[in-house]
């Protein structure tokens, strides 16, 4: 499988152990705990294999970013977190940087 499909899916699930972290109220509840730490396991399982094939530094900061800007528009959307249109210009410039990243390793 393509590194950054790989690298894609690290993110995407990055972003779903964040929100069942958040759900879990501080571990307090088992059952979105469990899903986040097996999350967490399964994202840094994928972002170590897509770093077989890219750069350590290029992954990580594409990692994050999926998972900042993830969580970022999911709060947004779903918990009614502020949208200032500072906020979004700062979520954009990480997309812009993500997209430059894969652009430069192309």
């Amino acid at each position: 499988m393509n590194a950054w499909w790989l690298l894609g899916a690290a993110g995407v699930v990055e972003i779903a152990m964040a929100l069942a972290l958040k759900a879990s109220d501080g571990l307090r509840k088992p059952l979105p705990a469990a899903i986040g730490l097996a999350a967490a396991a399964a994202s840094l399982l994928l972002l170590t294999q897509a770093m077989r094939h890219l750069p350590a530094g290029t992954a990580y900061a594409v990692w994050t970013g999926i998972g900042g800007v993830g969580v970022a528009a999911f709060g947004i959307l779903a918990f009614g977190d502020n949208a200032s249109p500072l906020r979004l210009l700062c979520i954009g410039m990480i997309v812009s940087g993500i997209v430059g990243l894969r652009l430069l390793e192309a």
